[in-house]
């Protein structure tokens, strides 16, 4: 089958002496691997662990189980249940100390205030939330929550304790607004460490949950997506993310993803906007089918379709929605659970100890033309210097062949062990079908 023209420079280019050249079709990030760097061990987080104490089991973070009033009152939580798993809303500060697996609470420190929404836009809280919070403060172990983590915010502002309690309480409450209507949310995974852990870094990750804990994870995470945009007509873009490890970024090193609403397109989707309707199928051709078409193809299931990406900064796994309807919240329970098993499936090879950066890419809810779910992993591995910021060039230590060649052998060590979902293709049993991405209504 013929490879399809390019009107660019084609995202990849091997040179003589080895070094690969790529151009991502998207972005037009420049990325270099010349040859022996990618032969460099992976930089591992905390190389000298250090033994756990477990005196402090449940407090190691504010995001632990037993420093749940740690937090701003939370939001909803996602619970196992015979069937599966349940999203049930938090009505109450009662409600923090039953049981949960993952769960959903305001991000004390938001990118995007409750206030710049109320300023720039008039925004008020909906009357549900109003009622929530309401209803949450005339219980006096509410209040006292509330007010605990509102002066724990102050503090971290520089603010003195007596300047915190001269103001009036009810000026004090106000801030409560940003907890019940805000705009920045984290998803908290219930373990900090693994069972069983005795060193610092048995982490518990995205690689250490079962296919089925990370398919609850998933769940309350579009589930949260949907709900900030159904609550805020004025979010035009939900980006999600998670920074796993302090090298990526992590203010804790305990799992959580956020979620921030913002009022414009992303800086990426509107560079993608135009190339999408110059070419709607832009996606299939010089995404999935390309990667089929130079062999980087690393799994694919009957949902999702993953591949070594090019034209990264950094080593990055790239896995894409098949399914028609490109909005997560819109898709059926089986296409959600197709990408949630083929994320983490990758996250399984990549490891626990890489620092990782976690991207959802989606659709903006006000372009018209059609664009698939998909998540990059990238694999922080490497540290960008002078070259870079001089050239715009980017050295990425390990070329998308050299990926494949790390992610494709430990996938099926773990399929055969049991720790990823035995539905997924690795590798030549894939089909690699082209267009097998189905958000092109023109195809």
């Amino acid at each position: 089958m013929a490879q399809p023209h390019f009107s660019q420079p084609a995202p990849l280019t091997t040179m003589a002496d080895g070094t690969v050249k790529q151009i991502n079709p998207f972005s037009g990030t420049e990325v270099w691997t010349v040859p022996g760097r990618a032969n460099r061990p992976l930089t591992l987080a905390n190389p000298h662990p250090e033994p756990i104490d477990h005196e402090a089991h449940g407090k190691h973070c504010a995001f632990c189980t037993q420093r749940v009033l740690d937090s701003p009152p939370e939001k909803s939580r996602i619970v196992a249940t015979d069937n599966g798993s349940k999203i049930l809303a938090s009505t109450g500060v009662d409600d923090l100390m039953k049981p949960w697996e993952f769960r959903r609470v305001p991000n004390l420190f938001e990118i995007l205030s409750f206030d710049y929404w109320t300023k720039n836009y008039g925004y008020k809280l909906p009357p549900e939330a109003a009622h929530r919070r309401d209803r949450y403060l005339s219980d006096p172990a509410g209040k006292a929550h509330v007010l605990k983590v509102l002066q724990a915010k102050a503090t971290a502002s520089g603010m003195s304790y007596d300047d915190w309690i001269r103001i009036p309480e009810s000026e004090r409450l106000e801030g409560a607004n940003a907890f019940f209507g805000g705009g920045h949310d984290v998803i908290i995974s219930k373990r900090h460490f693994v069972e069983g852990a005795e060193m610092n870094n048995e982490l518990a990750a995205s690689a250490t949950l079962t296919p089925a804990e990370h398919e609850m994870y998933m769940k309350l995470t579009i589930d949260a997506m949907r709900d900030l945009y159904a609550t805020n007509r004025y979010m035009r873009y939900v980006q999600v993310f998670q920074n796993w490890l302090k090298p990526a970024g992590a203010s804790f090193d305990h799992l959580h993803k956020q979620l921030v609403g913002i009022d414009q397109r992303s800086v990426n989707a509107e560079m993608e906007v135009a190339k999408v309707r110059s070419n709607p199928n832009v996606y299939n051709e010089l995404g999935v089918d390309y990667a089929g078409f130079q062999n980087l193809i690393i799994a694919e299931n009957r949902h999702a379709v993953a591949f070594a990406g090019f034209g990264h900064r950094y080593p990055t796994l790239e896995v894409y929605s098949k399914a028609a309807e490109p909005m997560p919240w819109l898709q059926t329970a089986e296409e959600q659970r197709g990408m949630s098993d083929m994320l983490h499936a990758l996250h399984v090879a990549t490891g626990p100890l890489v620092a990782t950066n976690e991207e959802w890419h989606h659709k903006p809810i006000d372009v018209d033309m059609p664009m698939p779910w998909r998540i990059l992993l990238k694999w922080r591995v490497s540290t960008l210097a002078g070259f870079e910021g001089g050239t715009k060039i980017y050295v990425n230590t390990i070329d998308p062949w050299t990926l494949r060649d790390r992610v494709v052998p430990r996938l099926l060590e773990a399929r055969a062990n049991g720790e990823i979902a035995s539905s997924l293709n690795i590798a030549t049993e894939c089909a690699c079908k082209v267009n097998s991405l189905r958000y092109n209504p023109y195809l």
